[in-house]
């Protein structure tokens, strides 16, 4: 059985030169091995993003993407006739009056536009966490002892207040935990409470907290068939790009810990659009481009497309832009020395066809044309081909808000989401343990004598509440009640332990 295939546009001339309509296609079975949208702004990179994402959808696969301006929500309304696109249906053949919007759930970090997205400060793990934080290597190491205190009492950290009362513990605690876990300095603690102040004003304190978002809701078809398209509204978000680049990175995390093994499917489990992709990779220490890369590279075994859209091919590391084999690129402006040589980058990454010149190609095309390279059916690239992109039959530009209100209303995870959630976790056991230890102390404190006080003895004073709080909980260490929680690639929790 033939390979199915997504229509990416038409070429205006084949492989010899010979001018005529030629579709371009995107073999569905190699969708996994990720791609890249690139482009200079208003070259037509976000109807791009929405034609393929509709066309992933309309393949049963479902799609999450990020829409970072606002303008993707159409994709959830049917589109309608515009002179400018009829005019582009036209010149490829298509028809007129196939107009469909998708089926599309709506999530926003914030809870407003969209289903909230929450993820466990346990699940984020010390790594990402580090790097929404902005901590240098030994504040990073010393969150990582949190971490590693945390997991080994069982001890959730569901959200910031847990990972508050686990730093003031382990504050307490440094001169006991110092031989198993080492250093811990108060400073660096400081440090890292501070951080965790700003980052509560920047709004993300609504990102920690239950329920979490579970991956299966994000690998729905409806039923007709047609993969969910789930569009995570960031036009607010973005401008925290820490906040907006940690969760996306979360993602990939979360689904590359928790799918399972299956090779090279007929067509991808999910595709995943990271827009503005360049915030990814913004003062990133090496170290995570490294496990980014290794996510990247290791995920499409899961069936996972991951596609990554920006403006220049050098916003991406060159270990991860290895990993993209299909590629859309749009116009490239190149007025100064250093736009003249992302030109020459973005021209060198593709197979070229001696019928024109790839570079000057990139910096001539209009408006919705693209360079298309794939990768064909027995897994080499295609020679690249200068392009008209298909427009998406979805509506172009933003929903209104009464729509997308409709759909929220109508959703089957509005309930599931809804409310958030607060179980017993570590701020509460750790709350408990004060408050026994406290108790404990006033049932054993010595009947003081009227006639005759004992006399103060010298040294070291009696221990006080803290003190024996803080003795009592690292007794409990040796115990380790519950077992150890394992982490992953990039810090997340393993599930199915």
């Amino acid at each position: 059985m033939a390979d199915k295939e997504i229509l990416l546009g038409y070429a205006t001339r084949d492989k010899s030169g010979a001018e005529g309509i030629y579709p371009v296609h995107l073999n569905l079975k190699r969708a996994n091995r990720h791609g890249l949208i690139a482009g200079a702004t208003g070259t037509g990179k976000t109807v791009t993003l929405q034609a393929l994402a509709e066309s992933f959808s309309q393949q049963g696969v479902p799609v999450f993407l990020a829409d970072v301006k606002g303008d993707i929500s159409g994709i959830s309304q049917a589109g309608k006739s515009h002179p400018r696109v009829n005019e582009r249906l036209q010149a490829l053949g298509l028809p007129l009056d196939q107009w469909r919007g998708c089926p599309t759930v709506f999530w926003d970090l914030y809870g407003k536009q969209g289903h909230p997205v929450r993820a466990t400060i346990s699940d984020m793990g010390p790594l990402l966490l580090s790097r929404l934080l902005g901590l240098n290597a030994t504040q990073e190491g010393v969150l990582n002892i949190v971490f590693a205190v945390a997991d080994d009492n069982g001890l959730l950290l569901l959200d910031l207040k847990d990972l508050r009362a686990m730093l003031q513990h382990v504050a307490a605690t440094a001169n006991e935990l110092r031989n198993l876990y080492g250093n811990v300095s108060s400073s660096s603690i400081g440090a890292i409470q501070r951080r965790l102040l700003v980052l509560e004003r920047s709004g993300a304190k609504k990102f920690f907290g239950e329920p979490m978002l579970e991956l299966d809701d994000l690998m729905r078809v409806d039923a007709n068939g047609a993969g969910v398209v789930n569009v995570l509204v960031a036009n607010k978000l973005v401008q925290e790009p820490a906040v907006y680049s940690t969760l996306l990175l979360w993602l990939m995390s979360e689904l590359f810990e928790n799918l399972p093994e299956i090779g090279d499917p007929e067509k991808p489990g999910l595709v995943v659009f990271f827009d503005e992709a360049h915030l990814m990779f913004k003062n990133t220490p090496t170290a995570l481009v490294d496990k980014i890369e290794q996510v990247v590279r290791l995920i499409r075994s899961k069936g996972v497309g991951v596609y990554f859209i920006t403006q220049s091919p050098g916003d991406i590391p060159d270990s991860v832009l290895a990993q993209l084999a299909n590629r859309m690129q749009h116009a490239l402006r190149a007025f100064t020395p250093k736009e003249q040589k992302a030109v020459r980058v973005a021209a060198q990454t593709f197979r070229s066809d001696k019928s024109f010149s790839v570079q000057d190609a990139i910096s001539e095309m209009g408006v919705g044309e693209a360079l298309i390279s794939t990768l064909m059916a027995n897994g080499s690239p295609s020679i690249v081909r200068r392009a008209m992109v298909k427009p998406p039959l979805s509506r172009i530009g933003a929903a209104k808000k009464a729509e997308v209100y409709e759909i929220l209303v109508e959703s089957p995870l509005a309930e599931k989401y809804g409310t958030a959630i607060d179980r017993e976790s570590a701020f509460e056991k750790l709350a408990k343990r004060a408050e026994a230890a406290s108790q404990a102390a006033i049932e054993h404190k010595p009947t003081r004598k009227r006639a005759h006080a004992a006399p103060k003895p010298r040294g070291r004073p009696r221990q006080g509440v803290v003190e024996t709080f803080v003795k009592s909980v690292v007794r409990s260490l040796g115990s380790r009640t519950g077992r150890a929680l394992v982490r992953g690639i990039m810090g997340s929790l393993f599930k199915g332990r």
